[in-house]
């Protein structure tokens, strides 16, 4: 039978059913011909497109990370200041992981099994970035938006974290507050809220009565 699929379909394809694959069963346990099986075309049909098992692990971590160089300028031009900014880029960053929670499951599985060659391409891929949005939140602190005490850098570590974690588990750990899309609602909307909260200070309310 004749493949009709289109070259960068074939390959998106690909990419997607590793990506499902190896977040499920790692790296060493995702196989070309697993990954073949998934898209239904041969083994040297994959090896066409990419030439090894390695070639497709960094083609699925960079088609993730490249969304971020790409979108994250974007979206920190394109918001208005404040929190109005931060719901843009948080918003965003919820929506792509959670379409796809296999990108979140295989950013965790790559930190705890290939801890080295992760932290290599972190460096690599996410410092540029990341410092565009750490230079905003520095933005915001020296005009008293944000807490005094905030350490920029490691915040927006840790509320990537944050959305990374909860999209890889959150189909699992929402299930104690509800079993169904009320309790996943839940709980991302109170990921938002505490990012959100440890990010912007409050104005100290006035005494009732003033």
């Amino acid at each position: 039978m004749t493949n009709t699929r289109e070259p960068g379909d074939a390959r998106a394809q690909i990419l997607s059913a590793a990506a499902r694959l190896m977040a499920a069963h790692g790296f060493d346990g995702t196989s070309l011909q697993d990954i073949a099986d998934a898209v239904g075309v041969s083994k040297p049909a994959v090896l066409h497109h990419y030439p090894s098992k390695e070639h497709i692990r960094a083609a699925v971590l960079q088609s993730i990370l490249e969304h971020w160089r790409e979108a994250l300028p974007r979206l920190l031009l394109a918001a208005s200041s404040g929190e109005g900014r931060f719901d843009a880029v948080f918003t965003e960053l919820q929506r792509f992981f959670g379409e796809s929670p296999d990108r979140a499951r295989m950013l965790v599985r790559e930190g705890l099994d290939r801890p080295d060659e992760f932290r290599k391409l972190l460096r690599g891929t996410v410092r540029p970035w990341l410092g565009a949005v750490t230079e905003y939140v520095r933005t915001g602190n020296s005009l008293g938006r944000q807490h005094d005490d905030l350490d920029a850098e490691a915040y927006v570590i840790i509320a990537l974290q944050m959305v990374v974690f909860t999209n890889a588990l959150g189909p699992v750990v929402s299930a104690a507050i509800d079993a169904g899309p009320e309790g996943r609602e839940r709980y991302h909307r109170e990921v938002a809220r505490i990012a959100r909260s440890a990010l912007f200070a409050r104005p100290p309310k006035a005494p009732s009565g003033q």
